[in-house]
């Protein structure tokens, strides 16, 4: 799911938190407390101090609400069958040993062996059938992969046998890096409340770090030295203790980074080329777009609203945003301009060019005001704003979280096009919890999102747009509840062609581009980065483009442990 994460400007908390930065130093004992800490030392140079997805204290440590769970709690506690590797484009054996089609129905997990979970318990086959099984309650966020899959069972200690009615490749090895295992002799006593939505705040998971502690503002986990990876894997994590602090405010993140007191912040910093290129912060790249890409920020309209349940108002308004805009002015061009089909460049072959050339849209305020006019939108009492078809006034909200600068500035840009175009859209900033909430129950007119990050295939993308049926509760995937038979049936589709069909894929995303096109459901903006700025005062080796550098993800954001942000955990080095 992935946040894409940002801040909440404090000034109460702010303010505090310089009062709190300032005096931490290094003491003669060669230890500090860290980035606002209020006492208790850790070795500063085991110790990786890291920002990028709380901003308040942490909601859960429950690795089933991957949306929403402290930094690391699925990757660092909880681990999956495989990692992804984006690079490769190929699954990595994590968990298992190995995995194989034994035929067109049937996938069996081999584990391996002598992997204990932190409790000293051995993992077993029944612990993965059994995590897997959970997905049957119905309020559970994966409960559609048992509408294509049939049973999941232990056949032996390490053999886990998966039986499907239906295979979906594509969908299947995304769940095969993104579904954590959870060990049955502590889970199977609690409720299905418990399992879904309890904090589960003792969490014992096989990977290697366990919780040390918590407070309002972090959390510390402690690197496991019996984890079972360094001898498998031939992996060490290379921190003994990671802090995960919540971000008060862009402001305190970039003194913290200039102090040396945070080592890794994977949110979005306003300014980030200056201090790249000021050599203040290592960057993956050293020049714009400066960051990889991770996921697409999308326009969301509700579409079970007026005007926004009309495809024609819905491409007008695409048209009316100037992407361009936003990302010069409000980004500093850290961010690329999304493709018409919002597919990441990872995914740029299965772009349909000749389709895009076709029906694609482009910032252009006397086309968006001609679709309009065409569909039947007038301006009739003369404001300089059309109203809705049946004469009533049309005034729509675009919320962004509070304290997401960026976002806030983006929408601003969208509000000032959509005006140009004659479409009347105010902005409103709520907690950003708060808005959570209300995306989920689909309580608003316009948000912006960016739930879906990179991956193995572009059906994750698809999924998260089209996902039928729509829910009373959607956390993470169609929240604008756009509800279209054919183009889910293609979804699914796409979910069943073998991973290594590159032709088939494009086939079956050419008519899904060719409805997401003429409905335009949601509205692409831009890449946003893989936000990653890091210091080299404590921590060194961090990936990057330059020769002999690793390439992996140096993001620990949720979800991206198991596309690199780990084994980026694993090749970083004390600096001295």
């Amino acid at each position: 799911m992935g946040t894409h994460a940002r801040v909440r400007i404090t000034a109460a908390l702010a303010v505090f938190t310089f009062a709190a930065t300032a005096c931490t130093g290094g003491g003669t004992s060669g230890t500090t407390a860290g980035p606002g800490s209020k006492g208790g030392s850790l070795p500063r140079n085991e110790t990786l101090y890291t920002t990028g997805t709380q901003w308040g204290p942490p909601a859960n440590y429950n690795p089933l609400r991957d949306w929403d769970h402290a930094t690391g709690t699925k990757g660092l506690v909880y681990e999956t069958l495989f990692h992804f590797d984006p690079n490769e484009g190929k699954l990595k054996p994590w968990l298992a040993e190995s995995g194989t089609w034994t035929d067109d129905k049937t996938y069996d997990v081999k584990l391996r062996s002598g992997i204990t979970w932190a409790d000293g318990k051995p993992l077993t086959a029944k612990d993965v059938a059994y995590s897997y099984g959970l997905g049957k309650i119905e309020a559970s966020s994966f409960n559609s992969l048992w509408s294509w899959l049939a049973d999941a069972k232990a056949v032996d200690g390490t053999t886990v046998r998966f039986t499907f009615k239906e295979a979906r490749y594509q969908e299947w090895d995304y769940t095969l890096y993104g579904r954590p295992v959870v060990p049955e002799h502590i889970w199977s006593s609690r409720t299905e409340e418990e399992i879904l939505n309890g904090v589960n705040d003792k969490p014992v998971g096989t990977g290697a770090y366990k919780l040390k502690s918590k407070s309002q503002d972090r959390v510390v986990w402690e690197r496991r030295d019996d984890w079972w990876g360094t001898k498998a894997l031939s992996m060490t994590p290379a921190p003994r203790y990671i802090v995960d602090v919540s971000n008060p405010s862009n402001e305190v993140v970039i003194g913290q980074l200039g102090q040396g007191q945070l080592d890794l912040s994977n949110n979005f910093l306003p300014g980030a080329s200056s201090l790249v290129k000021s050599k203040k912060v290592v960057s993956y790249y050293d020049d714009a777009p400066y960051m990889l890409s991770a996921n697409t920020a999308w326009l969301v309209p509700n579409t079970t609203k007026k005007p926004m349940d009309d495809a024609a108002f819905r491409r007008a308004l695409a048209a009316s945003v100037d992407t361009g805009k936003i990302v010069k002015g409000v980004y500093g061009e850290l961010v690329k301009p999304a493709s018409p089909t919002g597919l990441l460049p990872q995914w740029e072959q299965f772009d349909d060019k000749a389709l895009i050339a076709e029906k694609g849209f482009e910032h252009d305020a006397a086309a968006a005001k001609k679709e309009l006019a065409d569909a039947g939108y007038k301006d009739t009492d003369g404001d300089g704003f059309v109203e809705n078809k049946d004469g009533k006034p049309l005034s729509l909200k675009l919320a962004v979280p509070s304290g997401w600068t960026d976002w806030m500035e983006a929408a601003k840009v969208i509000a000032s096009g959509a005006k140009d175009a004659g479409i009347k859209i105010t902005t409103e900033f709520p907690d950003q919890n708060a808005l959570t909430e209300q995306r989920g129950k689909g309580d608003f007119d316009l948000v912006i999102n960016n739930e879906r990050q990179l991956s193995n295939t572009p059906w994750t993308y698809y999924e998260y747009m089209f996902k039928m049926p729509v829910q009373e509760q959607q956390n993470t995937v169609n929240f604008g509840r756009y509800e279209n038979e054919k183009a889910w049936k293609l979804v699914q589709e796409l979910g069943g062609v073998r991973t290594d069909d590159t032709a088939g894929m494009k086939s079956t995303i050419s008519e899904i581009q060719d409805i997401q096109l003429t409905e335009m459901p949601i509205i692409p903006l831009w890449y946003n980065g893989l936000w990653s700025q890091s210091t080299t005062g404590t921590w060194t080796n961090w990936p990057s483009d330059a020769e002999g550098a690793p390439k992996t993800a140096p993001a620990l954001w949720r979800n991206w442990l198991e596309l690199g942000g780990f084994e980026t955990l694993t090749q970083i080095k004390p600096a001295k």
